[in-house]
This record gives structure tokens, sequence and C-alpha cells, in this order.
């Protein structure tokens, strides 16, 4: 992060702007309409500036700057075209200890105007930190297209019930609870009609009728294969209403930060031979956090009905007559797949697929081999990298042609993405020379064929190494 973003009450609070030309202007607009008391020092300042600091109270001072026009000031604005100037002044409020921006010179600012979405009380900024103002405009301009401007009468009408809403509910869950039924429910398209009297009616009668929140909700989200992009808008909406978050070891960190700020964050991932909370013990946590009201989120890789354990967590919650809810998630195998460009099925190729887990429930893998090397299917593996040798002699041994093709894929979706590919009979050999670690997924089938011609994602290791293990043709 190279700028903390932060919002400054300026009211009545002065404020230095040294020049007097368009780029002045604007600013001087943008610090007038924040309530500040802003004095202009410039040799000539332009009439709209004149006639702004007069509609808002301000002070015009038609001649140079000097360092003791610094006294007293919140801020300091630099915007003329005298690059000598500029950085005097950066350095007189350095001095001074006040903060300063000089208006296209990013390295003498220690504060910079973002671009603004002004749904005032709701206000957003966006930034690039100076890299590209045109690039934060353009953003803004799809922010402004985005969020209505009714938005605005709604934070006001929610600000007018802050504290009826404090005094209704003594638990701070029910009253976010009450929060998310105003913004999700009626209140929201009511004020879209211009029926501000209808919105409050209705937030009125729903305060009077909630009562006090004493168990809460469990979220069962399927998080993905790891990029942001192939979440759903429901995931991201329960991300946002979660009190706690208990999380896997297949969530990316850059998911895990799409969670709402101020939610209690528990880590509960396992990998081989090191589970940071046993199975037994997260079906426990859920209970307990669901118990004391929060909402709580349980964010798994990929899908949580697909080798995820979520039937066995949505037992023990069904037990103790906690409600729930599921949100899907892209599993692994149509992630992997997809990115690496091997279609699990085709017509000319496989008419059905199988998903399997490489580790059953008591550590083994005794699967049922001969149902699994019928022609014309593909299977893909979940959690097998450690036993794709045995995986392949046994297809092998079982009747699988050793020349069936066979890819292996880490990291599917996101950066880290790599991918090998070999055959029944050479697959061990080339994850030895293209070693892969956790979470892998193995594809098995004619249709890895396909990724010759289909890739069309590479994760930055492909770049530099663009075919691993890729059998000669």
């Amino acid at each position: 992060m190279k700028y903390l973003p932060l919002f400054f009450d300026l009211k009545t609070k002065p404020c230095l702007l040294v020049g007097g030309g368009m780029v002045a202007e604007r600013k001087a607009e943008l610090l007038c309409r924040a309530g500040a008391r802003v004095r202009v020092v410039a040799p000539e300042i332009r009439p709209e500036i004149h006639a702004l600091l007069d509609q808002y109270d301000g002070e015009a001072l038609e001649q140079g700057y000097q360092a003791e026009m610094l006294e007293g000031a919140l801020l300091v604005v630099a915007a003329t075209d005298d690059h000598a100037l500029n950085v005097q002044v950066h350095g007189d409020a350095q001095a001074a200890g006040i903060p300063v921006n000089v208006v296209d010179s990013p390295e003498l600012c220690s504060f910079i105007f973002p671009a603004i979405v002004d749904r005032s009380p709701l206000m957003i900024a966006v930034s690039s930190g100076g890299a590209s103002p045109v690039l934060a405009r353009m953003v803004r301009a799809r922010l402004e297209a985005l969020i209505p401007r009714y938005y605005a009468d709604l934070a006001n009408l929610m600000g007018r019930f802050r504290d009826k809403v404090k005094q209704r509910f003594g638990k701070i869950a029910s009253r976010r609870a009450y929060w998310e039924r105003v913004l999700y429910g009626p209140v929201s398209e009511k004020l879209a009609a211009n029926q501000l009297q209808e919105a409050e009616a209705w937030m009125e009668k729903e305060l009077q009728q909630s009562q006090e929140q004493t168990t809460g909700e469990v979220y069962l989200v399927g998080a993905g294969p790891g990029d942001p992009d192939l979440l759903t808008f429901k995931a991201l909406r329960m991300m946002q209403q979660a009190d706690v978050v208990l999380y896997d070891r297949l969530v990316s960190p850059r998911i895990v930060e799409l969670c709402r700020r101020d939610a209690e964050r528990i880590y509960v991932g396992k990998e081989s031979g090191n589970h940071a909370v046993p199975q037994e013990g997260i079906n426990q946590l859920l209970v307990e956090q669901a118990l004391k009201g929060h909402k709580v989120l349980r964010l798994k890789g990929g899908d949580p009905f697909i080798f995820g354990r979520g039937g066995e967590e949505l037992e023990e919650l069904f037990e103790h007559q906690i409600p729930f809810q599921v949100v899907p998630g892209i599993t692994a195998a149509s992630a992997c797949s997809s990115y690496a460009g091997i279609p699990l099925t085709h017509r000319n190729y496989a008419q059905s697929v199988k998903f399997i887990t490489g580790q059953l429930k008591n550590r083994t893998s005794d699967l049922n081999w001969p149902e699994l090397v019928q022609e014309n299917q593909t299977i893909v593996f979940y959690m097998g990298l450690h036993r794709v040798g045995h995986i392949a002699k046994q297809l092998v041994t079982h009747g699988k042609a050793p020349e069936t093709p066979v890819a292996l894929v880490q990291g599917g979706s996101t950066p880290q993405q790599k991918v090998v590919v070999g055959t029944l009979a050479t697959i061990e050999q080339e994850l030895e020379r293209n070693p892969l670690q956790p979470p892998s997924l193995i594809i098995v089938g004619e249709v890895v064929e396909l990724r010759d011609k289909l890739a069309w994602f590479k994760g930055e290791e492909e770049e530099a190494h663009p075919v691993l293990g890729l059998r000669e043709q």
C-alpha cells in the first residue's frame, strides 16, 4: 500500500493554496466544498477563484508566496507552473510538519487528491498513487455509473436511525443484521422511486418488529480455485456480511482480503501431515461461533461439496439446529482443466468424466480401478500428487494403455499455474524432472492431447518454460 486512504474533516480549518491558475481553481473548489477556510496566494488569481472564495468566505492574496503564510494551515497545496516555487513550498511545509500536495509531482507530495465519487455522506475515493491519474478518473467514471445517486439519501436515512438502532439492540450482531435487512430489503427500491417517507416508515416498522439475535448463521462458501474473478456475486455478498471467517489453506490470500475488514479471521487449513485444526475442531468452532450469534463464513477452496467435507460440517450444524446456506464454487477440476486448455469432455475423446479423490478417509487409495479404466472417459484425481506413480501403475495394471495422456496441473487459474504433461508410462519421470507442489490435479484421458491446441492461459513459470514435459509428436 503506497498511500493510506484518509478522509480529512476540513470544516472551518485553514488551508493554504499557492497558485492562481486553472489547476489551482480545481483544487480550490474541492477544498471549499469540503468546508475549509481557503487562502489562495499568487501574483495573479483567476476571477473564477475570486468568485469561489467570495462564495465560501475564503481569502485571496495577489502577491508572492512567503513561508510565513504557512502558519496555522492544516494542509498546503502548491499548484503553480514554477518548479522552483513548488519545491520551496514543499520544503517549507515539510519543515513545519504540514501535509503538502504539489500538483503533478508525486515525489513532492505527502498526500494526494483522489478521484472522488460524491454521494455525500457516502464518499468513494479512487487513486493510483500518482502513477496514472487518467486511470483513476476512468475507474471513477465507472463507479459513477454503477452507484446510484439515491445512495446519498440512503446514507442520510441510515444516519438518522443509528441512535435508535443502538438503543433497540444491545448486541452488535443484532444491529448488523438489522442494517443488512435494510440494505437488502425494499428501502433501496423505495428511495430509487423517490419514496423517502415510505422508506423511512419501512425502517421504523422493521426496527420495532425485529428481535435481539441469539443464534447466528453459517455460510458455507466455495472460494473457487484461487482467481478472485471466479467468485460468484453471492459468495462476495456473504463474505462481506460475515462476522467470523474460517478459511482453508487452499483459499488464496487475495480472496481472504475480500472478506469484511473487521471480521475475525481463523485459519483452519489442512495439509498432508499437518492439520492446523482437525475436522472435528472445525465443526465445533462453527457451532460455537454461531451460538454466539455470529454470522460465520466457512470459506473453502473449490466447491465445498466436492471433496471439501462440506456435508460433514453441515451435519454438525443440523444437529445443533443452526441455520446455514451453501454457495457453490468452481471446483478445481473445472478450473484447472479450463485454464490448462484441457476440455474434460469431447465428442471425439470422452463422453463422461469422473472426479476421484486420491486419498480416502482412512488415508488409503483403495479405489475401484476396473471402473476407472473404461474407454471414452476422463478421470480427474484430487489430492493425489504424492501418489501419482502408484495411480499410473494401477491404471495400467487394470487395463489402461500405458500411452494414455496425463496432465498434472499445479495452482490452476493462478499466476503460479504450472502444467506437466506425459503418459501413464512416463508421468512419474516427468514429475521428477519438473517438480510440482500441492495443490495439484491429475487429469487422465485422451482429452489431454488437446492442450497443444487449446492452451490459452500461462502462469508465470509457464511464460519462461512454455511446455513442461510435453511428449514429442
